[in-house]
C-alpha cells in the first residue's frame, strides 16, 4: 500500500487554529489527476497542495479543492514553502514554485520569521452591482470591481462581518468573461481593528462555502485597494468567523507581495 508524505498546516496563521487550513504532500512524481482530486476531498479542506522538486531550489506545484483544481492558491502556496523550510531541510533564501496557469511564484524568509510571496496581481475593472448579487449577498456593495474573482466594496468592517449570503443562489453569479469568476467573491470595507482592510471570501464557486484565509483574493484586493484608495502597502484582515487571518501585501507594479506566517499541525502518511 503506497504511503505518501503528508503536512497539514494553517497558513497565515501565528498559532494554530487561525488562518487558513492546507494539506501539503511532497512527492517524486504527480499522481493523476483524479487521483489528486480524490486526495483533496478526503483531505477536505481548503487546498491540497502537490509539489514535485525539479532543482535545487525549484519545485512544479498544483493545488486542488475538494471539486476542482485551482489556477491559484495563496495560502497552499505558503503553506507549501512553510513545509520545505520547516520540515524538509531546504536552507535557500528563496523557493520557486512553477505552477501551470500562473507561472513561476516566489516564497522568501524573511529575517522576522515571515513568509513573503511575489505573485502576479490582474487588472481589475469596475462593474455595476446588479440586483441579483445584492440579493444573493443580502446586502447592496457600495461598489464593485471585476478580475480574477468578483470584489464587492461595503462601508463599514462591521457589514461585511454580518454578511449571511444565499450560496445557493450566489454559485451561478460572478463577473462575465473568462477565468475563476462564477461563485468566488471577495466582500471587504476599509478599516478594522488595527489594520487597512477587512475581508471575506465567499467561494461556492470552488466547492467552498467560505474560505478562511485566501491568498489569490488578496492578490485582487491589493490592486483595488490602490486604484480606490491609493494605498500600496496593507495590513488585511480576513475575517472567517472563528478563526481570523492576517495577510500584508504590498503592490509593485503587475505583482503583489503577500506576507505572512504558518505553522504545521499534523505530519504524517497518507494510504493509498
Amino acid at each position: 500500500m503506497p504511503a505518501l508524505p503528508f503536512y497539514q498546516v494553517d497558513a497565515f496563521a501565528s498559532r494554530a487554529f487561525e488562518g487558513n487550513q492546507a494539506c501539503i504532500m511532497p512527492l517524486e512524481v504527480f499522481p493523476a489527476d483524479d487521483v489528486m482530486l480524490a486526495i483533496a476531498a478526503e483531505n477536505n479542506v481548503a487546498e491540497t497542495a502537490y509539489i514535485v522538486r525539479t532543482g535545487e531550489s525549484s519545485w512544479n506545484l498544483r493545488w486542488f479543492t475538494p471539486a476542482v483544481e485551482v489556477p491559484l492558491c495563496g495560502h497552499a502556496t505558503l503553506a507549501a514553502a512553510h513545509v520545505l523550510f520547516a520540515h524538509e531541510g531546504f536552507v535557500g533564501d528563496a523557493i520557486s514554485f512553477d505552477t501551470v496557469k500562473s507561472g513561476r511564484l516566489t516564497v522568501r524568509q524573511l529575517e522576522d520569521g515571515r513568509l513573503e510571496m511575489d505573485f502576479p496581481s490582474a487588472p481589475v475593472k469596475e462593474i455595476v452591482v446588479t440586483d441579483d448579487v445584492a440579493a444573493a449577498l443580502g446586502a447592496r456593495p457600495v461598489q464593485a470591481w471585476g478580475g480574477m474573482f468578483y470584489a464587492a466594496m461595503f462601508e463599514t468592517p462591521e457589514a461585511v462581518r454580518a454578511l449571511a449570503p444565499d450560496l445557493k443562489a450566489l454559485k451561478s453569479l460572478g463577473v462575465p468573461g473568462e477565468g475563476w469568476d462564477r461563485g468566488n467573491f471577495g466582500c471587504f470595507a476599509p478599516g478594522g481593528a488595527s489594520v487597512d482592510v477587512t475581508s471575506r471570501f465567499f467561494a461556492p464557486g470552488s466547492g467552498i462555502d467560505e474560505d478562511p484565509a485566501t491568498g489569490s483574493w488578496h492578490t485582487m484586493l491589493a490592486r483595488v485597494m490602490s486604484e480606490r484608495f491609493g494605498q500600496d502597502a496593507l495590513g488585511c484582515f480576513q475575517a472567517y468567523p472563528g478563526r481570523g487571518a492576517r495577510i500584508d501585501t504590498v503592490l509593485q507594479g503587475d505583482r503583489v507581495k503577500l506576507i505572512g506566517r504558518a505553522v504545521t499541525t499534523i505530519e504524517g502518511r497518507f494510504f493509498l
